[in-house]
C-alpha cells in the first residue's frame, strides 16, 4: 500500500510539473542533434542559383550553414571573419552558405549586403523561416557544420569575442571544422551562438 502512495505521489508530482512547464511556455530545442542527419533544404541564392544542402555535402568534405543578417550589429561584426574563413576554406574542400531568415530583409538587401563586404559564399533567403526552424536556429550569427556523410558536427557561435578578432582565445567554428577535415570528433561540439534574435514572419 505505502508503494502505491509513493507511486501515485511521483505521479501528481510529475504532473503538476508538467503543467508548469506547459504554463510557462517553456519550448525544449527540436533542432538536430550532433551526429545526427542534418535538415536538407533547398533554395534560390540572390544570385537566382539554387543551392541544395543535399548537393553540397555531396561535393564537398564540409558544409558550414551560416544563419546571418544584414543589420543586426553582431552579425556584421563577424562579417570580415566570415568572409577570411570562407575564403580560406574553399580551397581545403569546405563551402559556406549565408542564410537569412530574417522577414525584415528582403532579398535585394541580402544581395547589396553580401556585395558590399565580399561575400563569394551564396546567399540564400528563408521565406518564412522554415529552414530556421527545421534547425532551430534563434540567432544571427548562428552556425552549422555539416561534414561530408550530411551529419551535423557543430552548432553554435563563430568565436567569443564578437568585438575585437585579435582577442579570439576560442574560435570554435575554426576549430571544428579542422577537426572534422582531419576526420577527428569535435571536441567541443556544441557553444552557445549569441546575437540578434531572427526576425520570424
Amino acid at each position: 500500500m505505502r508503494s502505491l502512495r509513493i507511486a501515485a505521489s511521483v505521479a501528481l508530482v510529475a504532473a503538476v510539473v508538467g503543467l508548469g512547464v506547459a504554463g510557462l511556455g517553456v519550448a525544449l530545442a527540436d533542432g538536430p542533434a550532433i551526429g545526427a542527419a542534418a535538415p536538407d533544404f533547398k533554395l534560390t541564392s540572390v544570385d537566382g542559383q539554387s543551392f541544395a544542402l543535399a548537393d553540397a555535402v555531396k561535393s564537398h568534405k564540409a558544409t558550414v550553414v551560416m544563419f546571418i543578417a544584414t543589420k543586426c550589429p553582431y552579425s556584421n561584426a563577424y562579417n570580415d571573419r566570415m568572409k577570411k574563413m570562407a575564403d580560406e576554406y574553399a580551397a581545403k574542400g569546405v563551402q559556406f552558405v549565408g542564410v537569412n531568415s530574417n522577414s525584415t530583409e528582403p532579398a535585394d538587401e541580402v544581395k547589396a549586403h553580401g556585395k558590399e563586404h565580399g561575400f563569394a559564399f551564396p546567399l540564400v533567403k528563408d521565406p518564412g523561416n522554415k529552414v530556421a526552424d527545421m534547425y532551430d536556429a534563434k540567432h544571427t550569427p548562428e552556425v552549422y557544420v555539416v561534414d561530408a556523410q550530411g551529419k551535423l558536427r557543430y552548432h553554435g557561435r563563430i568565436d567569443e569575442n564578437y568585438e575585437d578578432a585579435s582577442k579570439v582565445s576560442s574560435p570554435d567554428l575554426r576549430n571544428a571544422i579542422d577537426q572534422v577535415l582531419a576526420g577527428q570528433p569535435v571536441a567541443k561540439a556544441e557553444t552557445k551562438a549569441f546575437g540578434c534574435s531572427i526576425k520570424r514572419a
